[in-house]
Formats: C-alpha cells, structure tokens, sequence
C-alpha cells in the first residue's frame, strides 16, 4: 500500500560510515620525528550521514541510512553504536570492500584535523531500494564525494518526490572544483560551514559567501561554530548565534547542525526556528568525543 506523498516523513540518508578513533586533550598537533601523548581516546561511529542520521532518530523522526559497512574487525566495532543509535538499518548494504573506512580525529582546545581513509565505491546495492520507500520524504546527502561518485543521485531523488539537502563536507581533491555546483543542480538545501563555503564562492566573508551560494540553492544555511550560523532564503538573510555549552570535541557537530535544521524544515518551522534548532543540535554534539557519543549514553 502506498503512503500519500503529504503523509511521508522519513530521510533516507546517504553516505560513507567510518570508524572514528577520536584522540582528545592534545596540547597541539603531531609533528613529523616526535610522539606525542593523549588525554583521552574514543571509538565511535562516524561519517556525516551516520551522525545526522541519529540525531534525527534522536528527536524521534524517521530515519534510514543508506551506506555501505564493512566486515572486518573496526567496522564491526562500530556496527552495534550504528544499531543502538535508532536509526533504520534495512538500506545498509555489509560488503567486503566497504572497509576498513577510518578516520583518525586529533582535537585541539576546540578545532581538530582529520586523518581518513576511504574504502570501497559509496554506491550502495541497496539505492534502489530505499528509493521505492513509500515513507521517504527527504533525501539527505553528507558529502559532495557521494554526489561525485553518483552523479545521478539528485535527479532520481526529485523523480520520487523527494527534497534534497547536502553538506559539501570538507575533501581538498573536490571542494575546489569549479563544476561543484553545477553538480549539485536540484539540492533545496546547501549546508556548507565557513571554510567550504570561502573555498566555493572565494569570499572569506560570511554574508558575502551565502548571497553567493544563494543564486545556486533555494536555501543556504551556512554554519560558523561560535559564530553562530546564517540562512539565506528567499532574498532574506537572517544570523542566528551559537550557544555556550562546554565543548569537548566539535567532530560531527556540523552533521548534527544538519540534522536539527533539516528535522524543523520538514515540518515547516520559521526560518529563525531551524536556524536555532540546528544549533542546538549542534551544541549537543560537542559535548561528549563522538558526534553520536552522547545520544548513546542519554539512551
């Protein structure tokens, strides 16, 4: 039986899942000869359409992760966050090739550098399948790379009816890449931070860099950490500030920001309101090591 467009809610949410080994109380980055010694260390699931995925089950909307996990050893040390995380497993596609996926975070004060690596194509088995989800309303992308390998992948989601939302996510070998939003004709909604969207449009300058991106995207929402976050939509611009909460690692806190924005803009809240509600998602995450950490220990 189909389920009537006005009546869908879920997201499919689409991209890589790594392994994060998450390294916090370092005084400053390694440097090349020399060892250095960490405070502490955590082992979490990762990967932006892992951790906007749970915190969209977190505030109790339907969710589905569409990925691809491997079968060694860390990618099923991460498989059992993934399943207590709430978020609907039936389009995760468990592969040879899909791991080790792993990304080493080093967290400094409240910056931190990343070391990853990819395993395998991003194109899940299961795409088609979660397409024909008579529940999808949304679609999700967390990273331009996903669109890269699937160029395809807005056209069929807007074939179904679906929206679609994206966070460019930082990847040198892409971000710069002229043909960037050309690529991403048909997304609603663009979720860059501060440093993808200078690297895109050239504009160091926050309000600068989003009219610019506004001429590409119906709705730009651009995320700056303790700067807050900016909406550009419609020819309005509107600034929202960030909240001060203590801050343990920022890994995974854009993806939550994503998540808490695109859960009040499905359900058709005021700009202002989705702006504050990505936020305070955001805010949540940077609480505990982990962009999912802390959902799993409030659980």
């Amino acid at each position: 039986m189909m389920t009537h467009a006005a009546d869908r809610s879920a997201v499919l949410s689409i991209g890589r899942v790594y392994c994060d080994l998450i390294f916090t109380g370092l005084g400053h980055l390694p440097v090349l000869g020399r060892e250095i010694f960490a405070d502490g260390m955590e082992i979490a699931a990762g990967g932006g359409a892992f951790i906007a995925a749970a915190h969209l089950a977190h505030a109790k909307r339907k969710v589905a992760l569409v990925a691809r996990l491997g079968k060694d050893s860390l990618s099923a040390s991460i498989e059992e966050q993934v399943r207590d995380s709430g978020v609907d497993l039936r389009f995760v596609e468990h592969a040879d090739d899909a791991g080790p996926q792993v990304t080493v975070a080093a967290v400094v004060g409240q910056d931190r550098a990343f070391l990853t690596r990819r395993s395998g194509p991003a194109l899940p088995a299961t795409l088609e399948a979660a397409f024909e989800w008579n529940e999808a309303r949304h679609l999700h992308i967390a990273e331009y790379a996903t669109l890269h390998e699937i160029p395809d992948l807005v056209s069929r989601a807007k074939e179904k009816g679906l929206t679609v939302s994206l966070d460019p996510s930082w990847d040198p070998a892409l971000i710069y890449d002229r043909g960037l939003l050309r690529a991403c004709a048909g997304v609603d909604l663009f979720l860059p931070n501060l440093e993808e969207a200078e690297a895109i449009t050239g504009s160091a300058e926050p309000e600068v860099a989003i009219r610019k991106l506004s001429f590409a995207f119906p709705a730009v929402a651009l995320k700056g950490g303790a700067e807050g976050a900016w909406l550009m939509s419609k020819g309005r611009l509107i600034h929202a500030p960030a909240e001060t909460v203590p801050v343990i690692d920022t890994t995974g806190a854009g993806d939550a920001f994503n998540a808490g924005f695109i859960h009040a803009w499905l359900d058709g809240a005021a700009e202002e309101a989705c702006l504050r509600a990505g936020i305070r998602f955001g805010s949540l995450a940077v609480q505990a090591a982990g962009g999912a950490k802390l959902l799993t220990a409030e659980s």
